[in-house]
Order: structure tokens, then C-alpha cells, then sequence
């Protein structure tokens, strides 16, 4: 590429987020006494939010359907072409319909208004032009100013399907902190995601998968030794007849004792274990496990549960799971 290209490139670019920058801070503006009252509309429906739009709108409203389902809001998305070609089925009079579009006049958003009303249903809109068909025939607006697009014919849609996804994170959040909506609840709906899993997944169900290893404090290191390849998590646990804990021994602390002993034959585990090791409890989110290795660059934790020795927890195991 020749410099011009590459200047080019570089500012083309940078404009483009210049103009969607002017679209979010004119889109903040809006948000006023209407929108509160709109989005208490929604907080009080007891059906669903049917989300409905055309071309790209269409695929915005897809993606604030999904923001809604997973944080509380129950939504369905329904395109609009299809809505007059039979899917208005799925309408119910205790629904609220939310249709995008920035000219508000868009045929076939036209033809689906009248038909949304006679339903009984809530119909309101995200739009860019107050004076269009679909404003002034919504129960309620959200109103979507934009100048230009980002694109340099002004007609392909950036700025403002940028700004409409930002509204539609807008109500989705103004929505769940009227619900009172928590990270529990977001787990819930997230059950097999890595975020989903910081919020439910213990301690417990991962040091679970593992035999756990223990050796005796008199035990041999050659005892020691053999646990630790048997188990394979690069460390023991060092514990008493009544399975308390009393120290750990790791890789590290094999290497140290080589290094400072030159006969091991009448060594033992208490000789050589670390006292103090970092342990978590059973019932701690797995979560913590990963941030209390990490503050303390380990890669195994002791996992305590009723005051006793109850298994290990690896670096590996939260790295399996998505966590790193």
C-alpha cells in the first residue's frame, strides 16, 4: 500500500466513529421523562415484547431479543415482511410490540401497524423521523436522532443502527434494574457460558473430578513421590489420621529438598511440607479459586470443607472451564 492508502484507510476510518460518537451523544439526549414513562410500559406488560423491523433493523431487533430473553425481559423477535405473511399470529393483546425503523415509513411497517392495533396490543417504536407514519401512529417513541450515516453516500445504515442496538442496551438495562435483576438471575439464564459459570460453578464441583492426594506426615518421599505421579496434580496434601489438614508438598518443594539434601532416605513428608498452604473452602465459587492463584502465583489450592482435608483444585481445572 502507498501512503495515500494508507491516510486513506486511517481517516476514513476515524471518521466513521467520529459520526457514530455524534449519534450516541444526540441518542443521550433523549433519554427524558417519555422514554422512563415507555419503558415502565414494558415493565408493566404481562405478555412478551414482540421486537420487529426490516433489513438491518431487522437484525438489530434480533439482537435486542436476545439481550431482553438474557436479562429477564421475555422477548421474541418477528419479521416484519413475515408478520403480514402470517406470523402476527404470534401477537397476543397483552404483548407490546417495539417496531425499528429509521424512516418510519418503510411499506412494510406501514402495512403491520394497523394490524398490531386492531390486536389491542402496545405498539411502540424506535425511529429516526418523528414526522413519519409509524411515530405518529406509536403509543410511544423512542426517538433516535441521526444527521448522517458513517457511510460517505449517507445511505447505508451505521450510525444509526449503532445508535438503535445502543437504545436497545438502554432499555434492556433500564429494564432489569426495575426488575431488580442479579448475577445469580444472570446465571440462571447463562448456565453454560464462562460468564454464567463464575457466578454458580464451586470450589466443589471441580476438585470433585480428581482423586485427592494425601500423605501421612511420617510417610517416605518416596510415598510422597508416588502420590503425587499416581494423582497427577503436581502436589499432595499432607494430612493426620483424622484427615486434618497439616501441610502441602508440591513440585517445588521436591526441587528445594534436592537441592539443599544430598541423602533423602530419612526424610519425611513433615519434613519438607509447607505448613501453611493456601486453602479455600468447598463452597467457595470456583471463581475465587482462580483470583486467590492468581494473587498468589500458585497453581493448586487446598480445598477444606468441615474443618478437613476434602480434595484439590488445579489451575487446569478453571482454565478447562473457560475461566482464563
Amino acid at each position: 500500500m502507498n501512503s495515500d492508502q494508507i491516510h486513506k484507510i486511517i481517516s476514513s476510518a476515524q471518521e466513521c466513529i467520529n459520526i457514530e460518537q455524534t449519534a450516541l451523544q444526540r441518542l443521550q439526549e433523549t433519554i427524558n421523562l417519555s422514554f422512563a414513562e415507555a419503558v415502565m410500559h414494558l415493565n408493566q406488560c404481562k405478555g412478551r415484547i414482540v421486537i420487529t423491523g426490516i433489513g438491518k433493523s431487522a437484525i438489530i431487533a434480533q439482537k435486542i431479543v436476545a439481550t431482553f430473553n438474557s436479562t429477564g425481559t421475555q422477548s421474541i423477535y418477528m419479521h416484519a415482511a413475515d408478520a403480514i405473511h402470517g406470523d402476527l399470529g404470534m401477537i397476543h393483546n397483552q404483548d407490546v410490540v417495539i417496531c425499528i425503523s429509521k424512516s418510519g415509513e418503510t411499506p412494510e411497517i406501514k402495512a403491520l401497524i394497523p394490524l398490531v392495533k386492531n390486536l389491542g396490543s402496545r405498539l411502540q417504536c424506535i425511529v429516526s423521523n418523528l414526522d413519519s407514519t409509524l411515530a405518529r401512529q406509536s403509543d410511544d417513541v423512542y426517538y433516535v436522532p441521526i444527521d448522517q450515516e458513517a457511510e460517505p453516500n449517507n445511505l447505508a445504515p451505521t450510525a444509526s443502527t449503532t445508535a438503535q442496538l445502543a437504545l436497545g442496551d438502554a432499555l434492556a438495562v433500564a429494564l432489569l434494574s426495575l426488575k431488580g435483576f442479579t448475577a445469580q438471575d444472570f446465571a440462571q439464564y447463562h448456565p453454560g457460558g464462562s460468564l454464567g459459570k463464575q457466578l454458580y460453578l464451586k470450589v466443589s464441583d471441580l476438585s470433585h473430578t480428581h482423586l485427592a492426594p494425601v500423605v501421612m506426615p511420617t510417610d517416605s518421599i518416596r510415598a510422597v513421590i508416588l502420590e503425587m505421579t499416581k494423582k497427577r496434580l503436581g502436589a499432595t496434601a499432607v494430612c493426620d489420621k483424622e484427615n486434618k489438614l497439616k501441610g502441602m508438598i508440591t513440585d517445588g518443594d521436591l526441587r528445594r529438598m534436592l537441592d539443599k539434601n544430598e541423602n533423602i532416605s530419612s526424610l519425611q513428608a513433615q519434613n519438607i511440607m509447607n505448613p501453611n498452604p493456601k486453602t479455600i473452602h468447598a463452597d467457595e465459587l470456583a471463581i475465587e479459586a482462580f483470583r486467590l492463584m492468581q494473587a498468589h502465583s500458585i497453581t493448586q489450592l487446598i480445598v477444606i470443607k468441615d474443618d478437613q482435608y476434602y480434595g484439590m483444585i488445579h489451575l487446569h481445572d478453571l482454565i478447562k472451564e473457560g475461566f482464563i
